[in-house]
């Protein structure tokens, strides 16, 4: 599963995400200080975005791919 951060007026942003295959992995300007990306089974990720402020205002998505 992988989560997005879309800002206003900006385009999607990758956070990071966790696959079957890898641990938890966060994009460059993202760490888990900020966002806690927890799988909690094989379908079940959770993000947790830590000490919220303003200039965290956005929209979040998530997606996933089955292979």
């Amino acid at each position: 599963m992988f989560w997005y951060q879309q800002p206003p007026k900006n385009g999607l942003k990758l956070i990071g995400g966790s696959t079957s295959w890898t641990h938890n992995f966060y994009e460059d300007g993202y760490s888990e200080a900020k966002f806690e990306v927890n799988r909690k089974s094989s379908n079940y990720v959770l993000m947790t975005i830590k000490n919220v402020t303003s200039k965290d205002e956005a929209t979040y998505f998530c997606a996933v791919s089955n292979h």
